[in-house]
C-alpha cells in the first residue's frame, strides 16, 4: 500500500490518540516507563494501554489487544518482545493504524534470526502503508504545546526550543538530553530512530524541513546507506535556511590498502563523508560539545551581516587570546567609529583600554560592562561582540549576566559570551544560559562557533555555476572497450585502452602507439619524433614504474631498443607470469606542474572523484581534496582551491599561472564519465601535466580498473 510519509509523520508527532503496545505496572522497566512518560508530558491527547494480562495501568483501562481498542488510534508504541512483534504490527495493521513506534531491541543489530524479523516488520509496514519508527530505538518527544508528547524512555521531558536532534544512537540520546537539560538547551522534535528499518534520517530531515517549530538540526550517524539521498535532503533543508550539524562517527578507514590505484587507497570512507558533507552544505561535528557549541549559536542568535566583532572583556591576557582565535578562524576586529570611543573614553577608566578589544579592567561591574556592550552595539562597523569575563573579588557575575542579556535584547545583533572558570561563575552562565545568549567554555570555541555561522551565511549566498554537458564525448566506443576487457575476464584496462577509453571522453591523451618489436618500436619512435617515452603493455602489470617498466626522456633509436629490452627484463623480474603486449611509445611531454585526477565508488555516495598534487610522493604528501559526483562547476573550482599546492599553481615565485581552466575541464569530463558508466571502478591520471594558462594540460599516464556484478 502506498504510504503517505507526510501524514503518517504528522502522526508520529501530533497524535490525537497513542496506544502503548506492551506495557505493565512494573514501574523503572521500559514498558511502563513509556506509558508514564507520556502521562508525566502532558500528552494533549488519549492514551490507551495495552497488555494481555492487565485489566488497568497506571489507573487507565487497558485493552488486551490493540484490535479492542473502539475508538481510531494515530499512534502505536510496541514494547513487546523482538520475537511477537510482527504479530502486535500486524494487529495495528487491520486497526488501520499508519504511524508506530517500535521501541524492542533484537533485530538487525544482533544478525541472525533478528535480520530476518526486521525485514517481516518492513513488509508488514508496506503491506498497510504504515511508517515505522525504529526499531531498537529511545523513541521520539516532540515539546510542541500542541502535542507535548515524550514517546520515549528518556528520564525526562527535554525544554522546548528550536533544535531538533536525530539520532541513530538510543544511548547517546540519553546522554545528549541530560547534557542539554543541564544547559537549559530546548528541542523542538527529538527522535530515535534506531535501525531505520522504515522511517530513515532523510524522511526526517524532509519533515522537519517544513517543521516550523524546528530553526536548526543536528544528527548523530553510525552508517550512512544512501549518500546521494542523504545530500539533496540537506541541500533543500539548508536552501529553506535551517543549518544541518551532523556528528558522524566510524572516522578510521580499514582495507584502504588493498585498492589498487592511489584514489582508492586515499578514498577512505571518513575523507568521502567529509567531502559529501562540504559539498552539501552541511557543517560536521567533531563531538557533542562542539555539535551543541555551534547550534546554539545558530538556535539563539542572529546571524551576523559581517565577520567584524568587538571583543568585551576584563582581563587582558583573555583578551588577547580571544583576537588570537578570532584572527585563526577568519574574522576581523572592527574599527570602531569616532563616536565609539569617546563614548568609552568618557564612561570607562583611565586605565581601560578603548581599542577593540575593549578591556574594562579587572574591578569592573555590571555599569562598565553595560556600557562598552551598549557602545558596541551601537557602532554600524560591529555586527557581534564577544563578551569575556573572569571572576575577580569585586566582580558582580549574576548581574553581569543579566545585564548583557538585557542590552542584547534591544539589537538584532549577535552576543556570545564566555565566563571563564567553573565554580564561581556558574550562577551567571546559568543567567546567560536560561536567556539564550550562548555560553562557551573557552574562547576559541566561542571564535569558531561565531565563523562557523558567518560561513553558512555567506555559502548559501554563493550561486553555483552549472556544469557543462559534454555532447563531443562517445559513450559507444567506452562500453565496447569495458565489454572487451570484461570478455577478457581482466578487470584492469593496459595503457593502449585506457588511454583509448580516455580520448572517448575527450581528455587530452597524448600521442601513442604500440610496438611488440624492438624494429617496430624503433621506427614507430622515429615516425613520432624524440624524444620519447616507453612503457610496459601487461595485463599483469598495474603499478608500472614499480615494475621499472616506464623509462623517460628517449633521444635516438638506439636508445629505443636499449630501453625495449631493460622494459621487458624488468617485467620478467617483476612478474614472471606477467603476458607482455608490447611497448607504448608516446610523445615526451613538455615540463609542467604534476596534478592527480581519480575516480573511485564509494558504498555509500557512489562516484567519488578526487583532485590534488600528483607524482610518486601522491601518497605521501597526500594533497588531495574530494567531491561527489555529478559534480557542478563551483565543486570543482572549491575542490581545487581546498589543497596547498593551488597556490602553485596560481603562479608563485616569477612562476606563471598554470592552465586551471583545463583542470576544471578535465575533472568535469571525468565525473560525466562516471555517471554514465558505473562499471568503472576505480580511475587514476597521474600525472595530468599542467603547462602555463592558455597552453592546456596532458595526460602523462592512467590506470583504470573496471568491475561488473
Amino acid at each position: 500500500m502506498k504510504k503517505d510519509f507526510k501524514a503518517n509523520l504528522d502522526k508520529i508527532f501530533y497524535p490525537d490518540s497513542v496506544a502503548v503496545v506492551g506495557t505493565n505496572k512494573v514501574v523503572g522497566t521500559v514498558l511502563h516507563d513509556i506509558l508514564r512518560n507520556i502521562l508525566d508530558a502532558d500528552f494533549n491527547g488519549v492514551v490507551y494501554p495495552v497488555s494481555p494480562r492487565e485489566r488497568f495501568v497506571a489507573g487507565i483501562k487497558a485493552y488486551k489487544y490493540v484490535t479492542d481498542i473502539p475508538d481510531p488510534v494515530d499512534l502505536a508504541i510496541i514494547v513487546f518482545p523482538s520475537s511477537v512483534i510482527h504479530l502486535a504490527l500486524e494487529q495495528c495493521g487491520q486497526k488501520g493504524i499508519k504511524a508506530v513506534i517500535i521501541i524492542s531491541a533484537g533485530f538487525k543489530e544482533v544478525g541472525g534470526e533478528g535480520i530476518e524479523r526486521e525485514k517481516r516488520v518492513k513488509a508488514i509496514a508496506d503491506k498497510y502503508g504504515m511508517s515505522i519508527i525504529g526499531p531498537n530505538c529511545l523513541g521520539v518527544i516532540n515539546t510542541d504545546a500542541r502535542s507535548k508528547i515524550n514517546a520515549s524512555f528518556a528520564r525526562r521531558m527535554p525544554e522546548e526550543g528550536t533544535i531538533g536532534f536525530l539520532s541513530q544512537s538510543g544511548a547517546l540520546c540519553t546522554a545528549v538530553l541530560d547534557y542539554a537539560y543541564a544547559k537549559h538547551i530546548g528541542f523542538s522534535k527529538f527522535i530515535s530512530f534506531g535501525n531505520k528499518a522504515d522511517v530513515t534520517e532523510i524522511d526526517l530531515l524532509y519533515y522537519l524541513k517544513d517543521d516550523p517549530k524546528t530553526k536548526v538540526i543536528l544528527m548523530y550517524l553510525e552508517e550512512v546507506k544512501d549518500g546521494p539521498g542523504l545530500m539533496k535532503a540537506a541541500r533543500e533543508v539548508i536552501k529553506a535556511g535551517k543549518p544541518v550539524l551532523i556528528l558522524k562517527s566510524g572516522r578510521t578507514s580499514e582495507g584502504a590498502s588493498a585498492a589498487a590505484s592511489h584514489t582508492g587507497s586515499m578514498a577512505g570512507s571518513d575523507e568521502v563523508c567529509d567531502a559529501a558533507f562540504r559539498q552539501a552544505g552541511i557543517i560536521r561535528c567533531q563531538d557533542i560539545e562542539e555539535m551543541f557549541n555551534m547550534a546554539i549559536a545558530f538556535a539563539y542568535q542572529p546571524i551576523p551581516k559581517s565577520k567584524r566583532v568587538a571583543i568585551i572583556t576584563n582581563a587582558g591576557g583573555p583578551g588577547v587570546l580571544t583576537t588570537d582565535a578570532a584572527i585563526h578562524d577568519g574574522l576581523e576586529l572592527a574599527k570602531f567609529s569616532d563616536e565609539t570611543t569617546a563614548i568609552l573614553k568618557k564612561n570607562l577608566p583611565a586605565t581601560a583600554n578603548i581599542k577593540n578589544p575593549v578591556d574594562v579592567i579587572g574591578d569592573a561591574r555590571a555599569d562598565r560592562y553595560s556600557v562598552a556592550l551598549s557602545a558596541a552595539f551601537k557602532d554600524p562597523a560591529v555586527d557581534g561582540v564577544f563578551v569575556i569575563l573572569t571572576p575577580q573579588s569585586m566582580t558582580e557575575i549574576d548581574l553581569i549576566a543579566r545585564e548583557i542579556a538585557k542590552v542584547a535584547h534591544h539589537y538584532n545583533k549577535p552576543v556570545y559570551s564566555s565566563f571563564m572558570g567553573e565554580a564561581d561563575v556558574a550562577q551567571g552562565i546559568d543567567v546567560l544560559q536560561r536567556n539564550k545568549i550562548p555560553h562557551y567554555t573557552l574562547p576559541e570555541s566561542m571564535c569558531r562557533a561565531f565563523a562557523t555561522v558567518y560561513r553558512f551565511s555567506q555559502e548559501r549566498k554563493e550561486v553555483s555555476k552549472p556544469a557543462p554537458v559534454f555532447k563531443d564525448v562517445d559513450d559507444a566506443r567506452v562500453e565496447e572497450i569495458l565489454q572487451e576487457v570484461k570478455n577478457a575476464g581482466k578487470h584492469y584496462l593496459t595503457e593502449d585502452l585506457s588511454d583509448e577509453l580516455l580520448k572517448a571522453y575527450g581528455l587530452p591523451v597524448v600521442e601513442s602507439v604500440l610496438a611488440s618489436t624492438e624494429d617496430e618500436a624503433v621506427q614507430k619512435a622515429e615516425k613520432m619524433g624524440f624524444p620519447v617515452v616507453m612503457k610496459v603493455v601487461s595485463d599483469e602489470i598495474v603499478h608500472k614504474s614499480e615494475a621499472g617498466g616506464v623509462i623517460l626522456n628517449i633521444r635516438s633509436g638506439q636508445e629505443v631498443k636499449e630501453a625495449f629490452k631493460t622494459i621487458l627484463k624488468n617485467a620478467k623480474a617483476y612478474d614472471t607470469h606477467a603476458k607482455v603486449k608490447g611497448v607504448l611509445i608516446e610523445q615526451m611531454i613538455p615540463e609542467g606542474e604534476e596534478v592527480i585526477l581519480g575516480l573511485n565508488r564509494d558504498n555509500s555516495f557512489g562516484p567519488v572523484l578526487m583532485f590534488g598534487l600528483g607524482g610518486i610522493y601522491v601518497e605521501v604528501f597526500k594533497d588531495v581534496s574530494f567531491r561527489v559526483a555529478p559534480l557542478q562547476t563551483t565543486d570543482v573550482e572549491h575542490m581545487i582551491e581546498e589543497t596547498r599546492s593551488a597556490s602553485i599553481l596560481h603562479g608563485v615565485r616569477g612562476h606563471a599561472p598554470r592552465d586551471l581552466d583545463k583542470i576544471v575541464e578535465c575533472i568535469l569530463r571525468l565525473s560525466q564519465l562516471a555517471v554514465n558508466h558505473p562499471h568503472i571502478q576505480e580511475l587514476d591520471i597521474n600525472p595530468l601535466i599542467v603547462r602555463d594558462k592558455g597552453k592546456g594540460v596532458f595526460v602523462a599516464d592512467a590506470r583504470i580498473m573496471i568491475k561488473y556484478e
